[in-house]
């Protein structure tokens, strides 16, 4: 089995992060993923407190394992979520679209530990001077909001900038992806895409058909223009998006705007396919069927250990 300093950091059994996915990644995927042996993260996305407690207490409810919680710093309920998960004793916190740092000693003293998403070396750094207990290296093959690197070459350049473990993501959804990040020097790895095909991810079927229907071009990036790129599958609201981005006029910003306001929501629960944003990573192309959590973790696991032992049979 692989253990990694992250299974001894947190007391996991499988050096795996479930992606925190805003309107995905709530108390029933969190506990699903912890109750196979790796860590299911909630994500607390634009929600206040009363809203993420009662997921925390739900994902109790369901497991007895560790779990964390994704706080997007953007969110205007911030504050209130940083002192929430002090509140409820959170082990791990997961933080994405702005910069932890007044937080992190709060998180620290109240025994949290702090694992941002970076997008780069230099945040990277940032993050470890702050204070964070490891980095997740997210490459731009993932799904939702993405950097400008891939993972192949930001995950090795993060690795050799920091003393910290790194958790690479972007592009991982088997053993081959987790063997591959773990050469790269990477203590784990975090998957979002993967998690769209489990059983327990209670998001709409039309969401699911298209993941699973997804080949390797499947999916497009918007956004780039704002400043703020999102990567998602191929449908009339990303094509809405791309040409509205085009004309780039004031109107037709505000229209995109209003456009796209609600659209993750209305593609995870309502299958919305003409007005949704359905984010997905470029690995749904490799996702053909649905699995328990519990055989995902297993069957990646299993995979890159078999790889990381025998690879070199290969080239006898």
């Amino acid at each position: 089995m692989i253990q990694t300093k992250l299974c001894e950091l947190l007391n996991i059994q499988y050096p795996i992060f479930q992606g925190g996915m805003a309107w995905i990644a709530d108390a029933s995927l969190a506990a699903a993923v912890s109750n196979a042996g790796g860590l299911g993260i909630i994500a607390a996305m634009n929600a206040n407190a009363d809203w993420l407690r009662e997921e925390i207490h739900k994902a109790r409810q369901l497991t007895d394992k560790a779990f964390g919680v994704n706080i997007m710093l953007m969110s205007p309920f911030a504050d209130e979520v940083s002192d929430l998960v002090i509140e409820e004793k959170i082990p791990v916190v997961v933080t994405g679209a702005g910069n932890p740092g007044k937080y992190i000693a709060d998180w620290k003293n109240a025994g949290i530990k702090v694992m941002p998403v970076v997008a780069s070396v230099a945040l990277a750094k940032r993050m470890e001077r702050a204070g964070a207990d490891a980095v997740i290296a997210e490459g731009m093959e993932g799904g939702g909001h993405i950097g400008e690197l891939t993972t192949m070459p930001l995950v090795p350049q993060v690795v050799d900038a920091l003393s910290i473990p790194v958790i690479a993501a972007g592009g991982i959804a088997d053993g081959r992806g987790m063997a591959a990040a773990m050469m790269l020097g990477a203590e784990g790895v975090q998957c979002g895409t993967v998690f769209l095909a489990s059983n327990e991810c209670y998001i709409s079927d039309k969401y699911k058909e298209l993941v699973l229907k997804a080949t390797d071009i499947s999916t497009v990036v918007t956004g780039r223009p704002s400043g703020h790129p999102v990567r998602s599958l191929k449908t009339p609201m990303a094509r809405k998006c791309l040409e509205l981005e085009k004309q780039n006029t004031d109107a037709s910003l505000e229209e995109l705007e209003k456009a796209t306001a609600g659209s993750l929501r209305k593609a995870v629960q309502d299958g919305n396919y003409e007005e949704g944003t359905f984010m997905s990573g470029q690995i749904a192309g490799m996702l053909k069927e649905l699995h328990p959590c519990e055989e995902i973790l297993k069957g990646m696991t299993a995979q890159a250990e078999d790889l990381l032992k025998n690879a070199y049979k290969r080239f006898e």
